[in-house]
């Protein structure tokens, strides 16, 4: 998504008969308890008493439901763009009845989606988006539909995403501690989306907002590949052993084996038993993974410097684009630029083929970081690591040594956003709540 910055909001009209129609409630909303209290709704003459200065997820979905379980389109205000992608543009709104209750919306316009033939991309982020339940993925609060525009209600990210943010590092790029953290939130969240049987297709900095705590939250769902068919979990022991039955029998298991044709026994049961000292183990824990390897595409999506060589190639892809794509953005946050980049997109996308991964000699980075984003960028999708084995086996890389992947909420993140007074960007606009500039 491009960022726009401008304040203004300029003109889109909403039709006086949109007003009847109604905000349809996420249904799959999850309840939580309310961190602060924020002023109860009353009539719409727009008075409320002041709001705490953050509203949490739960405040937000409290308010929408003590509206009747619905929304009236004029019972939004439009205070700011925020940013503009491929099928529609994201504003800051404010639920007029709880002054400071602000949310994301991207608003699309019905009509430019049917004659650009993406309404099916408009149609499965809205179907995804109601699927999520993680807590680097958004929260769903309601969709609008009217005549002419279709809107979703999200969480709003007051950080910004992590393009801008970069730039605005010293050098602009981070440092090896914060690449690692925020890797280990996308990995964590693309290993949920796969799980769901979803390919993201899209990872880039400028799809990672940060959050008011400052952890990450991937956005924009439209070019998401859905598998048809469940994705069928299996039990992983470390990197190697997959185990798909107890009885399973291997060359690394016979003595273990308890199948009739696997009974012969390494000794003999006729032998004095003797006292066994403990073996020291040091087999590595099991993991469920969840890849959807079997789900194939040819559609050519994505940003150019991002797209793996498979999709360029037109050979179809699948799950390893999104493991290609965080070698590129590993690359990009400490590097500052792409491994890939050309002069223009035609010049890119050979790089992508035909180029060899190399390394500028400054910034100087770890063994480790070079060894992950080389494995992340094998050009072969059957090589590349997690294509069969997912994120435990990109979890399990010393890259990652240290992180507490049980508890990567409570870790502290390289950047925590200023606290947002809701009427600054207020202030910004005096203009009308139902003109918004749109494209």
């Amino acid at each position: 998504m491009q960022n726009d910055v401008s304040p203004s909001v300029h003109s889109l009209e909403f039709d006086s008969s949109t007003t009847t129609d109604r905000l349809k409630l996420s249904s799959s909303s999850r309840s939580e308890s309310p961190t602060a209290t924020l002023s109860r709704c009353v009539s719409s003459s727009h008075r409320a008493m002041p709001p705490p200065t953050t509203a949490t997820k739960g405040d937000i979905r409290r308010l929408v439901k003590a509206n009747g379980a619905t929304l009236s389109l004029d019972e939004l205000r439009f205070v700011q763009k925020l940013g503009s992608g491929d099928i529609g543009s994201v504003y800051l709104v404010e639920l007029k009845c709880a002054v400071g209750c602000m949310m994301a919306a991207k608003v699309m316009d019905k009509e430019e989606l049917m004659s650009r033939d993406k309404e099916n991309r408009a149609k499965v982020e809205l179907e995804i988006l109601e699927m999520l339940d993680h807590p680097f993925l958004p929260s769903l609060y309601a969709s609008l539909e009217v005549d002419r525009w279709s809107c979703l209600l999200t969480e709003f990210c007051p950080g910004g995403d992590l393009h801008i943010l970069r730039q605005r590092q010293p050098d602009k790029r981070f440092d090896e501690a914060a690449v690692r953290f925020y890797a280990s939130e996308v990995v964590v969240a693309l290993e949920y989306l796969h799980m769901m049987g979803i390919i993201y297709r899209d990872l880039k900095p400028e799809n990672i907002l940060v959050r008011s705590d400052g952890h990450i939250m991937l956005t924009d769902f439209d070019l998401c590949l859905r598998c048809n068919n469940t994705t069928a979990p299996k039990l992983v022991q470390g990197q190697d052993l997959a185990i798909t039955s107890p009885l399973m029998c291997t060359k690394s298991s016979l003595s273990s084996c308890i199948l009739p044709s696997c009974i012969k026994p390494k000794l003999s049961c006729f032998h004095h038993k003797r006292k066994r000292r403990p073996r020291p183990t040091n087999r590595p824990p099991f993991d469920i993974v969840a890849e959807p390897v079997e789900a194939r595409s040819m559609s050519f999506v994505g940003t150019h410097e991002y797209l793996a060589p498979e999709v360029v190639s037109g050979e179809g892809h699948g799950n390893a684009v999104d493991w290609w794509t965080l070698g590129i953005f590993v690359y990009e946050l400490f590097y500052g630029v792409t491994p890939f980049r050309g002069s223009d997109n035609e010049f890119t996308l050979t790089s992508i083929l035909a180029r060899g991964l190399q390394f500028p000699n400054e910034p100087a980075s770890s063994m480790a970081m070079k060894d992950l984003i080389t494995k992340l960028l094998i050009k072969d999708p059957a090589k590349r690591i997690g294509s069969m084995k997912g994120a435990p086996s990109i979890k399990n890389h010393p890259f990652f040594d240290g992180v507490n992947w049980a508890l990567l909420r409570g870790a502290s993140p390289p950047y925590v956003p200023k606290p947002v007074s809701f009427q600054d960007y207020v202030a910004q606009s005096d203009h009308c709540d139902d003109h918004i500039d749109y494209y």
